[in-house]
């Protein structure tokens, strides 16, 4: 049933669809040397739909921001949503490597990719900051009967977009100059990344399981270690590290998979996009360490393959997403998660 206010249910979370096509736009980028033109020319058309998506969603949102204050300071402090935040500057931090990969670090429009890219990488900073500056601060009172009030319901995979998510900085901030401040923030996602791994594995184990619709969001531990390799390579870094740092990655893939049936029997949700940017990664890291030129000894139809099954689930997300928009299941109230202890 549709919403009658669906603008007030647009929760920053909806960023994470450009996050998930412009990873696959940096996949299809990364193709070029095994597919050819064909790769590039699909590179971009989907580079042109995240940067209209980001559009959509920023004035979108700019219009809930003063429509739906309350709704917004509910994402805000909720213990999952508030997370989300991030994903609007990790978005224009992807759409800033996207357009550096497209069009060059020194094209004509490099004045838009170093503002998407300072504002991202600023904005990205202070969502971390805040972050963190939660678990600092006093514990909000728990309801009557239930105990202290504690902040494992706000530890799920999505912390990783916040905090880590500084790792995407360099992508773009070393080809455009910016290489003492990409290696700075750079640091800070990598430091964090065991610590929040850390806490998501405790939680799971003595804390509570995660509720069923934010499976999805266990993806994004992909994310991480396959940005990191990308990073890497940049940075000309050993070898030994990057195949390391992949190996991270794919296992993560594999150890997640046996949840895509537990997914995959839930109604659709924008949640469903936390599998999207996560594999994207891994995809576009394959593809380079396929380069013949690199000597690295991944199989270029593996790196072929994870294209073809990446690109089959954006293009699922794509049509899931307007099917539940058009019959209003999205953009609507959301159902409460219950908790079960372990």
């Amino acid at each position: 049933m549709s919403s009658p206010t669906p603008l007030k249910f647009l929760m920053p979370g909806w960023f994470a669809t450009v996050m998930g096509l412009a990873g696959l736009t940096l996949a299809w980028n990364a193709a070029q040397g095994l597919l050819g033109d064909m790769a590039g020319a699909l590179s971009l058309v989907m580079g042109a739909v995240a940067f209209g998506v980001f559009a959509v969603l920023a004035v979108a949102s700019l219009l809930r921001w003063q429509r739906h204050t309350a709704a917004l300071e509910e994402d805000l402090k909720h213990p999952v949503r508030h997370a989300f935040v991030a994903a609007v500057p990790v978005s224009m931090l992807l759409l800033a490597t996207v357009g550096v990969a497209l069009g060059g670090a020194n094209g004509p429009l490099v004045l838009l990719w170093q503002t998407l890219w300072w504002a991202g990488s600023l904005a990205q900073l202070w969502a971390t900051v805040w972050v963190l500056g939660r678990w600092l601060s006093p514990a909000a009172a728990a309801p009557a009967g239930q105990g202290p009030a504690t902040l494992w319901p706000s530890v799920t995979p999505v912390l990783l977009i916040p905090v880590v998510g500084n790792v995407v900085v360099p992508l773009a901030g070393l080809p455009l100059g910016h290489g003492l401040w990409s290696a700075a923030q750079f640091g800070i996602g990598a430091f964090l990344w065991p610590i929040v791994v850390a806490l998501l594995l405790a939680r799971r184990i003595a804390h509570s399981p995660l509720p069923e619709r934010l499976l999805p969001a266990w993806f994004i531990t992909v994310a991480p270690p396959a940005v990191i390799g990308l990073v890497m390579l940049q940075m000309q870094s050993s070898p030994a590290l990057v195949l390391g740092l992949w190996g991270v990655a794919v296992f993560f893939l594999l150890w997640l998979l046996p949840l895509v049936r537990r997914i995959a029997v839930q109604p659709f949700s924008v949640a469903f996009w936390g599998l999207s940017f996560p594999l994207a990664a891994l995809t576009t890291l394959t593809l380079r360490l396929a380069d013949p030129a690199l000597g690295m000894p991944v199989p270029t139809t593996l790196a072929v393959l994870l294209l073809a099954m990446t690109s089959i689930v954006v293009l699922w997300l794509c049509f899931a997403t307007v099917r539940g928009l058009r019959d209003g299941s999205l953009l609507a109230p959301e159902p409460v998660a219950a908790i079960q202890p372990a």
